[in-house]
This record gives structure tokens, C-alpha cells and sequence, in this order.
């Protein structure tokens, strides 16, 4: 019985500090997750995408709704999309889709871990992710297609784990999470 009474009094200890609410605590609303999905897949068909050092913004946004809102964004969603970028990019159909289901099972088991910490925290976490998933992902390209495409597509991830501070500030705003956050960390 001391066992239950000691863990009801520390659930607190459990929950998430700083930035990283647990979505069961505090949800955000449908249109705020599939619209800033919507949204930052618009903006993965403009041609900035495709230079080296861009970011990937779509696979961060998934990766990061997969962390806070994973009742509803999965890995069926990464790979719907990743198939619909391959496809617009006219590259090797698949690429991209594994690329994004490797980051988003990345984020699922590492899930209650990330949930734990802020935005900095995650996004340390999420780098290897991110780096793993995209160095798989290119060297079956350049396997397949008999041509390494070198290094600089590294930039690009690093810059993409980077922007998970701010665009994961921007997408708890709407949702007034931040202050939910702050309140678990007290």
C-alpha cells in the first residue's frame, strides 16, 4: 500500500517539465494539426526544398505532431505524404516516404522520453533521429542509383532539427499549451 500512496504523490515528478506537455494533459485541436500539416506541405512543392541546406519542414512538423499529438498523426500519414513529395519531386518513388516514416517510428519510441523535456531537449534528441533516418534513406538512394551525392545534404538536417525550437514554439501557442506546460513544471 506504501508503493500506491508514494506514486500518487509523485505523478507530478512524472509529468512533463518545461515545454513538453503530455497530450493527454492539454490536446490541440484537429484544424490546428492537419492545417499547419497542409500548410507546411504547400510550402514542401515550392523549389527552395529541393537545395541542399533546406530543411525538410514537413518531416519536422510530422515528427513533431507524431511526439505531442499521436492519436492523431502516425506513420501511415508520414508515408502518405513522403509518396506524395516522391512524387512531385519526380524522384525514386519511395525515398522520401521512407525518410519520413523512419523519423516519425523514431519519434514514437522515443515519445514519453520527449515529452519529458523542452524544446531544446527534443530537438537534441531528435538530431540522431533525423540524421540516422535521411543517411539510411540516401545511402540506399545512391546504392540504387550508383551515385553518392556527398555531404551537404547534412546541413539540411541540421538546420531542419534546429527550427524544432521555434516551429514547435509556434504550433503550442495556438492551442495554449505553453501555459498548461508551465503549470506541470511548478
Amino acid at each position: 500500500m506504501r508503493r500506491a500512496k508514494d506514486y500518487s504523490q509523485s505523478s507530478g515528478l512524472l509529468r512533463t517539465q518545461g515545454m513538453g506537455a503530455d497530450s493527454r494533459d492539454v490536446g490541440s485541436d484537429n484544424w490546428l494539426v492537419w492545417g499547419s500539416i497542409f500548410l507546411v506541405f504547400i510550402l514542401s512543392l515550392l523549389p527552395w526544398r529541393l537545395s541542399p541546406w533546406g530543411p525538410d519542414l514537413l518531416m519536422l512538423v510530422l515528427a513533431f505532431w507524431v511526439v505531442h499529438e499521436s492519436n492523431k498523426v502516425g506513420l501511415v500519414t508520414a508515408f502518405a505524404l513522403g509518396l506524395l513529395i516522391d512524387v512531385h519531386d519526380v524522384g525514386p518513388l519511395g525515398a522520401t516516404a521512407l525518410t519520413y516514416v523512419l523519423v516519425c517510428y523514431g519519434a514514437v519510441v522515443l515519445r514519453r522520453r520527449l515529452l519529458r523535456f523542452n524544446l531544446i531537449r527534443q530537438a537534441m534528441h531528435m538530431l540522431p533521429v533525423f540524421v540516422i533516418a535521411t543517411l539510411l534513406t540516401t545511402a540506399l538512394t545512391a546504392a540504387l542509383m550508383g551515385v553518392w551525392p556527398g555531404w551537404s545534404w547534412l546541413a539540411g538536417v541540421l538546420i531542419t532539427a534546429a527550427l524544432w525550437l521555434p516551429i514547435g514554439w509556434i504550433l503550442l501557442l495556438p492551442g495554449n499549451r505553453l501555459a498548461a506546460m508551465s503549470a506541470h513544471s511548478d
